[in-house]
């Protein structure tokens, strides 16, 4: 009996000390399940960070814009129906020319070119004047033209890179209304020039283009109706006298087969000689091919005379272009 008193003691004094611990919890307050329990917080401390430099942009500047003109129809040819007569040669076509570059190569060294007058412009013959009647095969004297075959260096006239010309040669074209029509087209312009030696054509058109020497003179223009004039001045005593010229008139109306087409009008390409105030008419040519025209004529006293050759291409077709070579100016001795 007194054991289990003992026991009775001893597990009430483990419990009472449990009891007492369950009855501190209840007391204390359990917050409700909503309230939101506020933490302190301290402001974040700003830290610096140096930034790269970099260059301020400058607003790009735009280009202008440019003007481009609306792209216009060709014209055609002519403003006059042409004949459908054929005037083009009937052996086997020409090659075509290739491009001919601006010559590189130093002109021959010459004292500064002797110009034929001193006014712009020769005196324009007036009317074609009666030929004096000589041999059929006449004794002529020496070549009196200066620089004859285009050998002896050239020039640009007025320092304008597309008129270059052979040293004591001078050139003028013709501006305006070309009198053959009323169209736009039908307006002369000016024709460019050049002075070619052999080395900047293909072997295969040296004997077309060339006829003594190793230069000729190409005058020519694309889509545009030409009119032009070349001379030289010449001092000669009385007599009588033959202008001798040799041309390859180069008017082309199309191509086919990469092959020329020469212009079918006999009327697209003239040419006239003169010498001071009197001349030829004008004089038809065949196209495609080399032609020789002459010129006779007499004076009874010593004079100074300008000595050359008036031709135009009356249309604006695709090539307006003559290649001249070989000039002579001879007194007939007997």
């Amino acid at each position: 009996m007194m054991k289990q008193n003992v026991r009775v003691h001893s597990l009430s004094r483990l419990l009472l000390p449990m009891f007492l611990l369950l009855l501190a919890a209840c007391r204390q307050e359990t917050p409700p399940p909503d309230a939101v329990v506020e933490i302190p917080t301290q402001a974040p401390t700003a830290v610096l960070v140096a930034e790269p430099e970099v260059a301020p942009i400058e607003p790009t500047r735009q280009p202008p814009a440019t003007w481009t003109p609306e792209p216009t129809e060709p014209p055609p040819p002519t403003s006059t129906p042409l004949p459908t007569i054929t005037a083009a040669p009937s052996d086997t076509p020409l090659p075509i020319p290739t491009n001919t570059p601006v010559p590189t190569e130093t002109p021959i060294p010459t004292e500064t070119p002797v110009l034929p007058t001193n006014t712009p412009a020769p005196v324009q013959p007036t009317a074609p004047a009666a030929q004096p009647t000589v041999s059929a095969n006449p004794i002529l004297g020496a070549n009196l033209l200066p620089n004859p075959s285009f050998e002896n260096g050239w020039y640009n006239q007025n320092g304008i890179p597309e008129l270059q010309l052979p040293n004591e040669w001078v050139f003028e074209w013709d501006e305006g209304p070309t009198g053959f029509g009323s169209q736009s087209w039908d307006v002369y312009v000016r024709p460019e020039t050049r002075v070619l030696p052999a080395s900047q054509l293909p072997p295969a058109e040296h004997p077309l283009y060339i006829y003594d020497g190793s230069y000729t003179i190409k005058m020519f223009k694309g889509s545009g109706a030409i009119s032009f004039r070349m001379w030289t001045g010449v001092t000669l005593p009385p007599g009588t006298y033959i202008f001798e010229i040799n041309v390859f008139p180069d008017l082309v109306m199309g191509y086919e087969n990469n092959q020329k087409i020469w212009a079918n009008d006999p009327d697209s390409g003239e040419i006239r000689l003169w010498a001071g105030d009197r001349s030829t008419d004008w004089l038809s040519l065949s196209f495609g091919r080399r032609n020789t025209r002459t010129y006779t004529f007499t004076i009874d006293q010593t004079r100074t005379l300008d000595v050359g050759i008036w031709a135009r291409g009356r249309y604006a077709i695709p090539n307006n272009g003559f290649f001249f070579d070989a000039w002579s100016l001879k007194r007939v001795e007997g």
